[in-house]
Parts: C-alpha cells; structure tokens; sequence
C-alpha cells in the first residue's frame, strides 16, 4: 500500500501546486486607468436612444457614483433609470486590455460604450431576475473606444425594491499590468445555450436564436441564476493576415467545471472528462486551471469566418467561462510569458517541494 499512497501524494500535490501556480500567474493587483467616481447624468425612466453617445444629456440630473439613488433625492423610488457618463482616455493611454469595474448594482444592469453593449447582469422584466450580488467587471473591447475625442458610457438600471442604482465599488477604468494580452481578442459578446447537444460544435449550426453573454463571466449572473448542468458557447470571428504562418494558442481564460474546446469543429482542448450522463462527470480543482490549447496547424482559416465552440458541465454553485484573457495569441508570446512566470515564481515551487 505504500507505493500507492505516495503515488497519490505526488499526483495531489501537482495538482495543488499547478492550482497555486495558475493563481499566482493570474491573480494581481488592479491598475487605475481612470476614475470614474463622482457625478454622472442620471435619469429615471426608460429610453433605449439614450444609450446613443450622441444624445444630448445636458438637462439630466446629476447624482454622485458610487450611491443609491434614494441618497441622491429620488427617495422610494422602484423602476428604470439611466446613467450616462462622458470621459477622455489618457494622452498616455497604450493599455490593449481595459475592464469597466462598475461594483455592486442594485439590481439589474446594461452597460453601453459609445452605443456598444458591453455587459449585462440580471434580466429585466418581463422575466425579472436580480443580480444585486453581482461584482460588475466588463471587458472593453478597444475597438469600441475613441482614443482621441469624447466616450460615453451609458448604464440602464432596473430596481424592484428598497435601494436601487449603483451602489457601491471602485468605479472606473482598469486594467491589469504584465498579464497575457492576446493577438486577437474574444472577450465581449459570445452565444450561449443551455443543455447539450454535440451537433453544436459545427460550424454550420444556426445560433441567431441562442442567448448573448458577456464573456468572461459567469452565467449565473446573465440570466441562469442557480442553473447547473450542461452549457456551450460560441463565438465567429476572423484571423487577420499578419499572422499568417504563425503557431498559435487558443486561450479560454478559467472555466467552472469541465470543458472541451472545438475549433471549426475539430476538438483543440479540455481539463477534465465530460462524460455525456452527468451523474458520472467529477472534478476537483478543474475550475481554477487556466485553458491554453494549442492550434494545430491549417485549422483556423484566414480571413474568413472561424467558429469557437466551447461544451462546459457545471454541477454546483457559479459555472461558465468566468476569467480571461480570452483570445488568440502566438505560440511564441505565450510561452514567453510562462517561462517568465516560471523564473518569477521559482521561490513558490522551491518551498512547496523542498
């Protein structure tokens, strides 16, 4: 029985140490790009033009974020309201990855950059669903940003009962320093479905009727409160042609459970084993794992749509694909930034060996 327990050990302390190694890699310290915090336009009410960076918002009231809105004069108030808020990025600004942290809402909440959605937590009524407890952290896509000229975020807000609006949190720009920033970014707007069907892993599957999702984030909080089981994801985009002829890694950030990962239909990756009856599937430590899978050469295609569609089981509490970065990089970058975590962290693996 010895050499199996010390088996045992040895495989249950690589597993511990690649999950200490992950969070140390991932885990960091916030960098302020912009405050955000102070006075907004606001309105009670509901309007969709209103999310339109170039409606004209100077008659608005003005009330202080981070704040309920009963503190802010519109005492027992339960409905619509929008916040509109203009800003400029830093002359100094050469960030590629940005994060919108918006706190705590109270309780359901759409954001929009220069007219673009950019997150959602809840759902609105008729098939109301609160996210109170939700911390908002949105990705940015740059490509919705003006880096010279006025930017407007737009937040419609729906509260049911006692305070509403935004509440709490340090509000504004972020992003965070010497992490993965990818070739091609897939953060944003990705399909979403719940249950389980492998025809979705095709390329030629209708998805028009699937639900939106912001990832990364979980789906808990996108309108699958407490749902577990089977979900997928899928997202179309393109490869430009500057990295033609480039190996490439294909990086789904942390996924809560189990995962496999298709690309233009031919499975790349997966942590953990799905099994197809969900009374079978397990897993430990699978949801702290960073996804990085390797793209075999001549699967994706140039300048032409490619399809990413991700199978996760999750089977209790938060699930989804929650933590980025998520998006293409090459080969060359992203063993790069591993080794140079590894030189980084070399004391950590020393200690928890020795």
């Amino acid at each position: 029985m010895e050499p199996n327990r010390k088996i045992s050990f040895s495989c249950l302390t690589t597993v511990l140490f690649i999950g200490l190694f992950s969070q140390t890699a991932f885990t960091q310290d916030w960098d302020r790009l912009l405050n955000l915090k102070g006075w907004w336009k606001f309105s009670i009410g509901d309007d969709m033009n209103w999310a339109n960076p170039s409606y004209n918002d100077d008659e608005w009231e003005e009330i202080r974020v981070p704040s309920y809105w009963e503190d802010e004069g519109f005492y027992g108030y339960n409905g619509y309201a929008w916040y509109r808020k203009h800003f400029k990025l830093p002359e100094d600004f050469n960030s590629s990855t940005i994060y919108l942290h918006l706190g705590a809402v109270d309780d359901i909440d759409q954001v929009y950059i220069n007219g673009k959605l950019a997150g959602f937590s809840g759902s609105f009524p008729p098939n109301y669903q609160t996210a109170y407890y939700a911390y908002r952290k949105y990705p940015i896509p740059l490509k919705y940003l003006k880096k010279d000229g006025d930017n407007v975020i737009a937040v419609r807000v729906y509260d049911a009962e006692l305070g509403g609006g935004i509440a709490n949190g340090d509000v504004g720009l972020y992003f965070l320093p010497n992490t993965l920033i990818s070739d091609v970014n897939l953060e944003g707007e990705w399909k979403f479905k719940t249950g389980d069907n492998k025809e979705w892993k095709k390329n030629n599957i209708n998805d028009k009727d699937w639900s939106t999702v912001i990832v990364p984030g979980f789906w808990e909080s996108q309108g699958f409160k407490d749902y577990d089981g089977f979900g997928w994801y899928r997202k179309t985009f393109k490869m430009p042609e500057r990295l033609k002829n480039k190996k490439l890694v294909l990086m789904v950030g942390k996924i809560d459970d189990l995962d496999e990962v298709y690309l233009n239909g031919q499975l790349v990756g997966s942590t953990g084993h799905i099994y197809d009856d969900p009374s079978q599937n397990s897993h430990s430590y699978e949801y702290d794992q960073f996804r990085g899978y390797y793209i075999p050469d001549g699967l994706i295609k140039l300048n032409e749509e490619n399809i990413i569609a991700v199978r996760v089981y999750d089977d209790w509490k938060d699930g989804g694909i929650y933590a980025g970065p998520i998006g293409v990089i090459t080969q060359e970058r992203y063993t790069k930034f591993w080794k140079a975590m590894k030189k980084k962290n070399k004391n950590i693996f020393e200690i928890f060996f020795e």
